[in-house]
């Protein structure tokens, strides 16, 4: 009877201290975006999944705007443990994995359809696990979405409007060289500095996707919008990967399928507020440019994408091009 009486105290124990392991289970995500983005509505949207789903066994805090670091400072946070969750722009793990950077070349995708069903798909998670080797596990795409060009100086119609601006740039090298070959002075700066650096003119242009330009104001310090469309940029979820896998299996399904269904959420308010958004633009002062020369802008920066063979071989240029001929 002792034995039994002790056998089952131990199982209980066990089972107690297994139940308070799932329920002190609290994950950090961070993002860069401002509050009033997408991206912060759609964590806040993971957060409440990934609770209810687990019935509040485990939690996720949203810290937005930048409050735990740039990109690089969040990437680097989620590989040492700091950090739990973190999203950020495809380019900035293109350092990481340079072959993720043939998702940000200049117009390999047409519209969002195609980005969607090659992200989703085969190819796009294979190269989420590029990043195991990394120490992290990628969970889901998101969205920056499609970027336009505003700039403070005159319209954006042609090539030639883009030359001599100082144009600030993520840390993606085929955007970088583009604006080269375009003319302009790419700059390299996290979006934390952007908003200053555009009012004081330090820089004279920045390419964002409309939601950000709206949402982090820099329709206040500059004067002109150009749906230019030139690159799509994904926002990839990211967690630790050790911290993924000390979770049971259940949890982790949690976790992936909560990540793919915010994401889904996040890219249908995207579509839903373009054009409020472009109209909002327009009221403020803004003048927005739709009748962009696209075929020229392809023609000018189509090197870029012979740069990113000569380093990476084309391999995930074929996949992505044959993902969007066979859907």
């Amino acid at each position: 009877m002792k034995r039994l009486i002790k056998a089952s105290t131990i199982v209980l124990i066990a089972a107690s201290s297994l139940s308070q392991a799932h329920a002190d289970t609290v994950l950090k995500l961070a993002h860069a975006a401002p509050h009033g983005d997408t991206q912060q509505a759609a964590a806040e949207r993971f957060a409440e999944l990934v609770e209810e789903r687990t019935d509040g066994e485990v939690t996720v805090k949203v810290f937005g705007n930048g409050v735990l670091g740039n990109d690089q400072q969040m990437i680097s946070g989620v590989r040492s443990g700091t950090i739990d969750i973190e999203m950020s722009g495809n380019p900035n793990f293109a350092g990481l994995e340079p072959a993720l950077g043939a998702f940000d070349l200049p117009y390999i995708f047409a519209d969002r359809e195609q980005a969607y069903r090659v992200l989703d798909g085969e190819v796009g998670q294979r190269a989420l696990g590029l990043l195991e080797d990394d120490g992290l596990k990628g969970l889901a795409f998101w969205e920056v979405g499609f970027r336009a060009m505003t700039n403070a100086k005159h319209p954006i119609k042609t090539p030639d409007d883009v030359k001599g601006l100082v144009m600030r740039t993520n840390s993606n090298k085929s955007l970088i060289e583009a604006f080269s070959l375009l003319g302009a002075n790419p700059v390299p700066m996290p979006i934390g500095e952007l908003y200053t650096a555009l009012e004081t003119g330090t820089v004279d242009a920045q390419d964002h996707p409309i939601g950000i330009v709206w949402s982090a104001g820099f329709h206040e310090v500059q004067d002109y919008l150009s749906l230019t469309n030139q690159a799509y940029t994904s926002l990839i979820m990211v967690m630790n990967q050790d911290k993924f896998a000390s979770l049971s299996p259940a949890y982790q399904q949690v976790l992936v399928e909560s990540a793919r269904e915010a994401g889904d959420y996040q890219r249908e308010l995207n579509i839903e507020n373009e054009q409020r958004i472009i109209a909002a633009l327009r009221d403020s002062g803004m003048r927005v440019e739709e009748d962009v020369d696209t075929a020229a802008f392809q023609e000018v920066i189509r090197p870029t994408w012979d740069s990113y063979i000569a380093e990476n071989g084309s391999e995930w240029i074929d996949a992505i091009q044959g993902a969007v001929k066979h859907n």
